[in-house]
């Protein structure tokens, strides 16, 4: 199986965002990101940071290949730009190190969002270095749509190179309401909305349409993109300020086929919205969630041969 959805926490990076770290607090186990503080995970002596471990892990389960994501923790996009950059360089270096050395890896570059200009150019030194993408989260600086960030998926079109969406934590990159995100719903309910939105932004925001060739996958199936899409469809055909493109029947269907989405906690539903050419493997490895096995055989095809269509090449 070609695994998607796979982050890493490199050594390298730590402490590289000055006073934000990111920081390793040994015990009790957790991961500081400015002042948001994530409780309960371990990273070294983990999948997440110790390669030897990650590779018997991927053996043991069927994992041929891994296309390797920062962590999105450390997206950094409400820092300042220089300052996300100089991470981003650092990230990118140690990951297009790491994972030329070893044929079931490849990487995708952190890009320094906050600044379009400097994001693009990251992002080409990223290809020229190895890295075969790039990972952002969709919040925190402009919005997916705003016409400022049209360079950016030029370059990704240009340089014939993928682009992963996944959330950060809400109230990471900005202070909001703590009683909206009891019981750990920052990582379920949140991830599932930020997901969605992106999805309809890409859509509604005419991204897809500006930028035929742009080759983009979401994570989880598009958080809640299954239950809301009939009601997505009807906003779409009917509702005033709908982008005029998408009110014809069948418009927003046909853009959300142009989208790609990893299979990791996707619900059946999906493959009747988008098709099985459309939903690529993921596992959230070495995650909470992680599955405790693989899709059957047959699925595990289907979605390899999405994984290569998404990618351009196949990495195993």
């Amino acid at each position: 199986m070609i695994d998607l959805h796979a982050h890493i926490v490199l050594e390298e990076s730590l402490g590289r965002a000055g006073a934000s770290g990111p920081e390793l607090i040994e015990e009790p186990p957790s991961f500081r990101v400015g002042e948001y503080v994530l409780h309960g995970v371990r990273y070294r002596g983990t999948p997440f940071m110790d390669l030897p471990t990650r590779l018997e892990a991927m053996s043991r389960l069927g994992i041929a290949h891994q296309v390797l994501s920062p962590n999105p923790l450390t997206s950094f996009v409400s820092i300042d730009a220089a300052d996300a950059l100089a991470y981003a360089r650092v990230h990118n270096d140690a990951l297009a190190q790491l994972s030329s050395g070893y044929p079931q890896l490849s990487g995708l570059a952190q890009l320094p969002m906050q600044s379009p200009a400097a994001a693009v150019a990251e992002l080409g030194r990223a290809v020229d270095i190895g890295l075969v993408g790039a990972a952002i989260v969709p919040d925190g600086f402009l919005p997916l749509d705003d016409p400022a960030l049209d360079v950016l998926w030029e370059c990704f079109v240009a340089l014939d190179t993928p682009c992963f969406i996944h959330p950060n934590v809400p109230g990471i990159d900005e202070r909001v309401d703590s009683r909206r995100w009891r019981f750990g719903l920052e990582l379920t309910v949140g991830f599932a909305e930020a997901e969605t939105r992106a999805v309809t932004t890409l859509i509604c925001g005419g991204v897809v349409d500006r930028h035929p060739g742009l080759r983009i996958w979401v994570s989880h199936g598009g958080g809640a993109l299954v239950a809301l899409a009939p009601k997505l469809r009807r906003a779409a055909e009917r509702r005033p300020g709908t982008v005029t493109a998408l009110a014809e029947p069948g418009a927003f269907d046909d853009r959300l086929r142009r989208l790609w989405f990893d299979g990791h906690g996707a619900p059946d539903g999906l493959r009747g919205l988008t098709g099985d050419d459309r939903i690529c493997g993921g596992t959230n490895f070495a995650g909470w969630d992680q599955p405790d096995s693989l899709p059957a055989p047959d699925l595990v095809t289907e979605r390899d041969a999405a994984s290569i269509a998404l990618l351009g090449f196949d990495p195993r």
